[in-house]
């Protein structure tokens, strides 16, 4: 049987960087701790990487690239309901695989002038995205609302899910890094998107919403 070639020291390291920054906040992690944990020299890391904000902008640039492929709009077809389900559940499984940016957004921003440029643009994206979706909707008159409308209503989505880890952390900090916690915390995050678009749909789109806004409600009162 052929074996998979190893990982290479520099995939190595960025994985457990992203680890290491998810579970202890960017913050709090040093590269002489990322070196520990990998139990190789400072020098060989740096060979790799020059600091940590060379770490940090090339997980970023993975993201980005995730971001990217994931949450495309549909080409060749109009937009469905089964698109915004995707999108959903697409925007908060990155959030939470990618969860140190949103949770020390702020931070990062305003000592990265690369990650302060590049994530205007994973927002506008995120918002264009929301934006064609609707739009997709509204010619099936599965969703009634304006331009202006629409464009409030995906900002809002992307206004939500970007901060709502954060909002998450603030409530119970100490169960942060737990998997079952965070898990039920995307679970409502999932469902307060629900609720944003609810109201705009029409028909039998509508319904199928109420009836998965009821399970997420099942989900958060088992």
């Amino acid at each position: 049987m052929q074996q998979k070639a190893p990982r290479r020291t520099r995939e190595r390291i960025l994985e457990l960087s992203l680890k290491l920054f998810n579970e202890f906040g960017e913050p709090n992690i040093t590269t002489t701790v990322i070196a520990e944990e990998m139990t190789i020299s400072p020098g060989n890391l740096y060979y790799h990487f020059r600091n940590k904000d060379d770490i940090v902008n090339s997980i970023f640039t993975q993201f980005e690239e995730e971001i990217n492929k994931k949450l495309a709009f549909p080409t060749g077809r109009k937009a469905n309901v089964d698109d915004i389900w995707l999108y959903l559940h697409l925007t908060y499984e990155l959030i939470w695989r990618y969860r140190f940016f949103y949770r020390d957004l702020n931070d990062l921003l305003s000592r990265n002038r690369k990650l302060e440029l590049n994530f205007k643009l994973i927002l506008a994206h995120k918002i264009r995205v929301a934006q064609e979706l609707c739009l997709g909707l509204r010619e099936d008159a599965a969703f009634e609302g304006s331009d202006t409308e629409i464009d409030a209503l995906a900002t809002n989505m992307v206004v939500l899910a970007t901060y709502w880890l954060s909002y998450e952390y603030v409530r119970n900090p100490r169960k942060y890094t737990e998997q079952e916690a965070m898990s039920d915390s995307l679970v409502r995050g999932c469902y307060q998107v629900l609720v944003l678009i609810t109201p705009y749909l029409r028909g039998e789109t509508r319904v199928q919403f109420q009836q998965k806004t009821q399970e997420y409600l099942l989900k958060l009162n088992r």
